[in-house]
């Protein structure tokens, strides 16, 4: 056997319609279902990438580190001036954004989502991992995004 790619993520969510409502209104998913307990999104790449289900509850702040999932990385485009406007975007709506990262290959920005799960928004900036897997190795640095 060999995984061929990543095909979805699901969530338990505290609150349906608001972490619903932040996958659609303030990242941009494509919603195609929602009803009562559950809600599915796709970016076009496949028939489903993130489905979401109501349990209820209150969100609880996770313990840093754990095991289990750290962060969902979703990809928001190929440059610097792309991740920029991102940028631009989350703080303009007020979301929690808890770092940035220059990883040679990718640049990234860190947030939470409304039940604290932690989303990982990256550009892609180089290929340099095609010539050299190896790439993604290189010690992250500060990314400002701030000017």
């Amino acid at each position: 056997m060999q995984i061929k790619e990543l095909g979805h993520v699901v969530l338990y969510v505290s609150h349906l319609e608001r972490v619903a409502n932040f996958y659609r209104d303030t990242l941009g998913f494509h919603e195609i279902h929602r009803d009562a307990g559950t809600a599915l999104f796709s970016s076009g790449r496949t028939h489903h990438e993130l489905l979401l289900i109501e349990i209820g509850g209150t969100p609880t702040p996770k313990p840093f580190p754990t095991p289990g999932l750290y962060h969902i990385g979703f990809k928001v485009g190929d440059s610097t001036e792309d991740i920029k406007q991102v940028y631009r975007e989350l703080t303009e709506k007020g979301v929690t954004i808890v770092g940035t990262g220059d990883h040679t290959v990718t640049h990234s920005i860190y947030i939470l989502d409304p039940d604290g799960n932690e989303l990982e928004l990256y550009a892609d900036v180089s290929d340099e991992w095609k010539r050299d897997p190896k790439a993604v190795l290189q010690p992250t640095k500060i990314l400002n995004l701030g000017n």
